[in-house]
């Protein structure tokens, strides 16, 4: 997909085109690819473009996102296929299928709602770290290391837990970050955020392994600044058994504010193993 004058990359590698009927086409782009296959974060910001747009309520923000990932899809075109499944007088449930080569390869639902009054808690506050500007920006690659398109699609500065693959005291990961063209903060962005930093248990091993997504849960919580800057994130694991492991995640604005929570359910893969 040709990229559009003054059109950040995510925008543009994100687009979703009604088709009619629910249905939007978009494109998997490999700019956004890890090492087998697109990222997980990218594809949630596809089908929540397509759900937002089926939606089209400025006043139903987004409050829950779950996707399933039953297959990666390969580079090219797309379709998301958008249900509402209710709509009532402050929350609108759908659901989604993003589909390729007529095999669904995400299965989704979303719960977007009105703001509502009542009492508020604020008791989840940002852990305490240097500022970007005061952090190393992420070195390239080690020699020999593969090329993985997915680590220029965003600017990171560690602030939070061991470097990767150095056997840390824990599986605990995280600092700030933005995207390459600094795009404003929203909600697609935030989804796309929760599985964009390198995962929590990288921090507490030695060896590599793979970790790609089974499931996924974004919880949106205050209001996005909808203006370009940076996101601290901070990612934790405290459970690898059997082959799998949860990771909690979240993400607060820069001025301290609790933007969006995380959960995910992941694989792990020995790339030793027969």
């Amino acid at each position: 997909m040709d990229r559009l004058p003054d059109v950040s990359r995510f925008t543009t590698d994100t687009a979703v085109t009604a088709e009619g009927a629910g249905r939007y086409a978009a494109s998997i782009d490999r700019g956004w690819w890890i090492e087998r296959g697109p990222n997980g974060g990218y594809l949630a910001a596809v089908v929540l473009r397509a759900v937002l747009a089926e939606v089209a309520d400025p006043s139903r923000r987004v409050r829950t996102i779950t996707l399933h990932y039953l297959r990666p899809p390969t580079e090219g075109p797309c379709e998301v296929a958008v249900t509402i499944e209710r709509a009532g007088r402050g929350l609108t449930t759908a659901s989604a299928r993003l589909a390729q080569g007529g095999r669904d390869c995400i299965l989704a639902l979303v719960a977007l709602g009105v703001d509502r009054s009542g009492p508020e808690v604020h008791d989840h506050p940002a852990p305490p770290v240097a500022t970007p500007d005061q952090l190393p920006e992420r070195s390239a690659s080690p020699p020999g290391a593969p090329d993985i398109p997915f680590r220029h699609r965003f600017d990171v500065r560690a602030a939070i837990g061991n470097p990767p693959f150095t056997a840390g005291p824990s599986a605990e990961t995280g600092g700030w970050i933005r995207s390459e063209d600094d795009d404003p903060v929203d909600d697609v962005l935030l989804t796309a955020l929760t599985d964009s930093w390198p995962p929590a248990v990288f921090s507490r091993l030695e060896a590599r392994v793979g970790v790609p997504t089974i499931e996924l849960t974004v919880h949106l919580r205050g209001a996005p600044p909808l203006v370009p800057g940076w996101c601290l994130v901070r990612f934790r694991t405290q459970e690898v058994v059997a082959g799998y492991l949860e990771e909690t995640g979240e993400i607060w604005s820069e001025d301290g504010r609790l933007l969006a929570e995380s959960r995910q359910l992941a694989v792990v893969l020995d790339p030793t193993a027969p």
